[in-house]
């Protein structure tokens, strides 16, 4: 009789990795901890802007993963996402889980006024119709953007990347504090703060009628005379930070870190953060940070990697092993 791990090749084949454009570097690290190469694709533009995706060997029967990032561009990075799923299906393939570690129009996720879309439900869709049969993903900007996909997924933490980090830097901060860039990050910043085992304080803003910038009103919490781990999902434009930073100097912070998961640094962001008096900015690589924004951050830009952790979720969902145990979970 064959074992359980017997009937699971069967089922989904070998893994297969694939990647798009958008995050070349990543893409060869997951590669690379799996000990495997990434399959050969060709991914043309036409001069009419169409995109045109073709497989270098079958991928009958297999287990395939295709890892995109749908950052800037955005709709260029998406369609391309979408395309390979497709490509895949058309190829029989065994199973296709689409790695997209950060997610597009996640801020979409709800009617919040009259006649406008659900956008990041759209995305989902799409992923899906595409011929996705399952997901992995880094920290959606709300929760409930899961249950716009009629597949099963991974939804993973960034935290669990920044945490050893932030363990080894903590003895060298003074009365440490954690502040959530906004009163909806509060829940998730407690686990930071419960890691650290400090206090937790909060940023109360309020949303001007411009929608890229809302305006940061003040503290709720003790920060005077404290280190500070400013923590969010993503930075875009940076609007908020510069006004979160400028109020905790106001109210006496110390030492500033800022510490995000998506850095997407939209537009001149980099350059704004950089004039900030923050000592260190501590983010992942679910999205690609160009040269040149890098070069603004400089020496107070720390970037951990999110390769070997979707690498293991890889191999567990190709073995069909629990993803939750790697976090006790």
């Amino acid at each position: 009789m064959p074992t359980p791990h017997m009937q699971h090749e069967l089922l989904f084949g070998n893994v297969k990795l694939f990647a798009g454009t958008a995050s070349p570097e990543l893409s060869q690290e997951i590669a690379d901890y799996l000990d495997l190469d990434l399959c050969g694709r060709d991914i043309i533009e036409f001069p009419n802007e169409n995109l045109f995706v073709q497989l270098q060997s079958s991928v009958r029967g297999q287990d395939c993963y295709v890892i995109q990032t749908t950052s800037s561009p955005v709709h260029r990075n998406l369609m391309e996402l979408l395309i390979l799923i497709q490509t895949l299906k058309l190829d029989s393939a065994g199973r296709i889980t689409a790695v997209v570690p950060y997610l597009c129009y996640g801020r979409s996720d709800k009617k919040d006024k009259p006649r406008v879309p659900i956008t990041a439900r759209l995305v989902a869709d799409m992923i899906v119709a595409a011929g996705a049969d399952r997901y992995m993903t880094f920290d959606l900007h709300a929760g409930q953007i899961q249950g716009f996909f009629s597949i099963p997924g991974d939804v993973l933490r960034g935290f669990h990347i920044l945490k050893n980090y932030l363990l080894e830097l903590a003895p060298s901060l003074h009365n440490p504090v954690v502040v959530t860039a906004d009163l909806g990050f509060a829940k998730k910043g407690r686990v930071y703060a419960d890691l650290l085992q400090t206090g937790l304080a909060f940023i109360e803003k309020k949303r001007t009628s411009d929608i890229t910038n809302p305006q940061a009103m003040t503290v709720i919490g003790e920060i005077k005379d404290k280190d500070v781990l400013l923590v969010d999902d993503e930075i875009n434009t940076g609007g908020s930070m510069v006004h979160a930073v400028n109020i905790l100097k106001e109210h006496g912070a110390r030492d500033i870190y800022m510490i995000f998961v998506h850095p997407i640094l939209s537009n001149d962001a980099a350059e704004r953060l950089a004039a900030l008096p923050v000592k260190q900015f501590i983010t992942t690589n679910t999205v690609p940070i160009p040269p040149e924004k890098r070069a603004f951050l400089g020496d107070r830009l720390v970037v951990l990697s999110i390769g070997k952790l979707l690498g293991e979720v890889i191999q567990r969902a190709n073995e069909g092993t629990s993803v939750g145990e790697m976090f006790n979970e």
